[in-house]
């Protein structure tokens, strides 16, 4: 009886972590995986409240500059590297891949570590390095 319901417990333990979704992200990678997503849809609306008041219109105009631009994210992993302070730094590998007409650019997303801070129960991306 007692092999039996340990048995349960354990099963019912697997299927729960199974069922977490996040891979074991940090909340940080989640924010800067979302963002990367806004981000390549141009969407402002999702990219504002994922970004610190003083980085917003740093952010927007990241995004303008891409305007009338086909982009992909193409292996986009984005992983902890460490903290400063109170900031925990987030970088991203892969690449965005802008399409203009026939002429495709590549950038190379592991250029830039981001630099995420928890503000109120949300973290929110406030720039890069």
């Amino acid at each position: 009886m007692l092999r039996r319901m340990f048995f349960w417990i354990l099963l019912a333990g697997l299927m729960l972590a199974a069922c977490s979704g996040d891979g074991g992200k940090s909340a940080a990678v989640q924010t800067m995986e979302a963002y990367m997503q806004a981000f390549n849809a141009k969407d402002y609306d999702t990219i504002a409240p994922l970004t610190c008041p003083d980085w917003e219109p740093q952010a927007f105009l990241e995004i303008d500059s891409f305007q009338g631009v086909e982009t992909e994210l193409e292996d986009m992993v984005c992983s902890s590297t460490g903290t400063d302070g109170d900031k925990t730094l987030v970088q991203c590998t892969g690449k965005i891949i802008a399409s203009y007409g026939n002429e495709k650019q590549e950038f190379d997303m592991s250029l830039r570590t981001y630099e995420l801070i928890e503000q109120g129960g949300n973290w929110l991306v406030c720039g890069y390095r």
